[in-house]
């Protein structure tokens, strides 16, 4: 039996959420929200504010996905997983809510300026009320060793000022809630004519011979195969390493490569799944003389690391972030060092577990708690990459993993910028404010000195942030030829289909992709509102 819906938007993440709501904020809409993972309610750490370690450690609310080797990497296999469920990543992250800077935008498309988003942003955070957490005793300290080495403290690190400054991040809280989109958008309006169906897979968009959508094909909660028609548009929110997954099992993409996977092309668009780019990381830990005090990544610096780069005067190139080992160092433990040691083809699930059952085992040793009780990090993310991946389908079965390759320091000016940005950590460490509290280097040790050995150390331990962006690349004009939407969203010559997500970030901000995310979401919406009444 097939069904009829006006608009239906495939991801419930923090992009899919925003534009379902907005959608539907027409009564005479009908809108369907279709999202993989599980209901919101069935996890309710995804809605608590302090939930989020235990968001993280729960293998029904992360869609674990691993890289191509990389070569820049040490020839790991990384972890490229992502929250699914209602919220998306949004449920499991913590909770940071970062615009990004306004020097940022000026690399977007006219008219995704950050005078243009400015008010997008705000009439979200209307409804997401975003709060920032009460200074510490440590992370006063902290402020102190930044302005010791020529950062600014930050009143507001939403003003689009991002450039030297250190200060308290918004986050997306409310006393002991949680608010990401999934709450602020979907839950608290309960509007009748959005109807929301979790734990279904979406498999492939459906694309008539003359190029226009007609209806979603996905399988429901029993794996039944189910059809829904579409009246008006489809938006695809899965995130970026989802929708263009969902354009090419759809006949939407680059056509030689879709025929090598068994997919019958239906409109070749060579940019999609091209352009995949993410913040890696790297963390430097530190053991203090004294209580860690704070328990959020509340805390977060931007700075210019590699003064020769290519930026603009102004734009810093790095995040860095401070980290408490008592705040999730058991959680991302458990969930990071599986991975680490069995990623890719040896990872399973059986090894998974063991492995945590031992880590358990380990942190319980009072010597354990002592450390992580003044164990403190600095969290080093390039901010601006400049290396570029790409994603590429394995088969024509949606259950099959795209093949990933996110490309990390395949630039050789990323990998430089990292060691600047780690030699920034360490002198903020090593500020009279932190060497009075105490630092002395456990990772990558004092030891480490020279940048043969730093380099060994960022490619032994590099991860990703989660903030995958690009591959649906938004493009400035129509001679574009490797851009997947215009700046309405809008996929190249289909009719009635739609990116709406972090896919189609041209490059990303400094920042984390979050509220970025959010926004996309509702201008699209809105665009696709407006288009309906032209």
């Amino acid at each position: 039996m097939s069904e009829r819906f006006d608009y239906v938007v495939i991801g419930g993440g923090s992009a899919g959420c925003v534009a379902a709501g907005v959608l539907a904020e027409d009564p005479d809409t009908r809108v369907l929200l279709l999202e993989r993972g599980p209901r919101a309610e069935d996890n309710p750490e995804t809605l608590r504010a302090d939930g989020y370690k235990q968001a993280f450690l729960n293998d029904q609310v992360i869609w674990d996905r691993f890289s191509e080797r990389q070569p820049s990497c040490g020839g790991q296999h990384l972890f490229m997983g992502s929250g699914t469920g209602m919220g998306g990543s949004g449920a499991v992250n913590a909770m940071v809510y970062t615009r990004g800077a306004r020097l940022d935008y000026d690399e977007w498309p006219r008219g995704w300026r950050w005078d243009d988003c400015l008010p997008h942003f705000e009439a979200i955070e209307a409804k997401l009320r975003p709060n920032r957490r009460a200074p510490t005793i440590f992370s006063e300290v902290c402020v102190s060793a930044a302005t010791q080495i020529g950062l600014r403290r930050a009143e507001d690190l939403n003003d689009g000022d991002l450039s030297e400054v250190l200060g308290y991040e918004w986050m997306n809280f409310e006393g002991e809630q949680r608010r990401n989109s999934y709450v602020a958008f979907v839950k608290e309006p309960a509007r009748p004519n959005l109807v929301v169906r979790a734990g279904v897979r979406a498999h492939r968009v459906d694309i008539d011979a003359r190029r226009r959508v007609h209806a979603v094909f996905y399988r429901d909660e029993q794996g039944a195969p189910r059809r829904v028609e579409v009246a008006r548009e489809v938006l695809l929110c899965a995130g970026a390493l989802e929708s263009p997954k969902l354009l090419m099992l759809s006949g939407v993409g680059p056509g030689d490569a879709l025929r090598a996977a068994g997919v019958d092309v239906i409109h070749a668009l060579p940019g999609v799944g091209q352009n995949l780019h993410d913040h890696p990381n790297v963390t430097m830990f530190f053991r203090g003389d004294h209580h860690v005090d704070f328990f959020h990544p509340q805390l977060y610096g931007f700075t210019r690391a590699n003064p020769r780069s290519a930026l603009p005067p102004g734009q810093s190139d790095t995040c860095l972030v401070f980290y408490s080992g008592n705040a999730s160092m058991r959680e991302a433990t458990k969930r990071m060092l599986p991975y680490k040691l069995f990623g890719g083809p040896g990872y399973s699930a059986r090894k998974r577990d063991l492995t945590r059952r031992v880590v358990e085992f380990a942190l319980r040793r009072r010597a354990a708690a002592r450390l992580l009780d003044q164990l403190y990090g600095v969290v080093v993310i390039l901010g601006k990459p400049r290396s570029r991946g790409s994603l590429t389908l394995r088969s024509p079965r949606a259950e099959e993993p795209a093949r990933l390759d996110p490309g990390y320091f395949t630039d050789p000016e990323d990998m430089r910028t990292m060691l600047l940005g780690v030699r920034k950590a360490r002198a903020l460490a090593g500020a009279p404010a932190l060497r009075e509290w105490g630092n002395r280097e456990l990772l990558p040790g004092p030891r480490a000195r020279d940048d043969r050995a730093l380099t060994r150390f960022i490619e032994r331990n590099a991860m990703t942030t989660f903030h995958y962006a690009g591959t649906c690349r938004m493009g400035h004009d129509e001679h574009d030829e490797h851009a997947v939407v215009d700046a309405r969203g809008r996929v190249r010559g289909i009719t009635g289909l739609r990116v709406a997500d972090a896919s189609i970030t041209p490059w990303t901000p400094v920042s984390a992709m979050n509220a970025p995310s959010m926004m996309i979401g509702r201008r699209v919406a809105l665009f696709a509102r407006a288009d309906a009444r032209a």
